[in-house]
């Protein structure tokens, strides 16, 4: 899978929310209109956020992460499983995070999903590491 730059999420959202008014797009992906203006604006979310733009937008967020898409059935976590997964993370000391920094939480958080889901590959590529 083609990586996408995490700094292109903004203009993503941008598109897709076309002539939409910033307060109900807001309302309908579940996140403040301030925090809607500022991801447009090219700051990068939190985990929680990142995670609800990237369903309103159709899109794996391992897709920005660099991550390979698993086989339906080689899923990381089942996908009937990713509704009740919340993971919020506040990051109030560097509202800028180095991208390494947010691929490496990302690893993290989902190795630790994936863990309590009984699943060790997280990769989708087969090799448990």
């Amino acid at each position: 899978m083609a990586k996408r730059a995490l700094g292109s999420l903004g203009a993503m959202v941008r598109k897709k929310r076309g002539d939409g008014k910033l307060r109900a797009v807001a309302k309908e992906i579940g996140i403040g209109p301030a925090t809607l203006m500022r991801v447009e604006g090219g700051r990068i979310p939190d985990v929680t956020t990142f995670g609800k733009i990237c369903n309103w937008l159709k899109i794996d967020p391992g897709s920005f992460l660099g991550f390979e898409p698993a086989a339906p059935d080689e899923s990381p976590i089942p996908q009937n499983s990713l509704a009740p997964l919340t993971v919020g993370a506040h990051l109030k000391a560097d509202r800028t995070p180095k991208q390494e920094t947010v691929h490496a939480l990302a690893q993290m958080i989902l190795f630790a999903a994936s863990s309590q889901r009984g699943t060790e590959d997280i990769s989708g590529d087969g090799d448990d590491a």
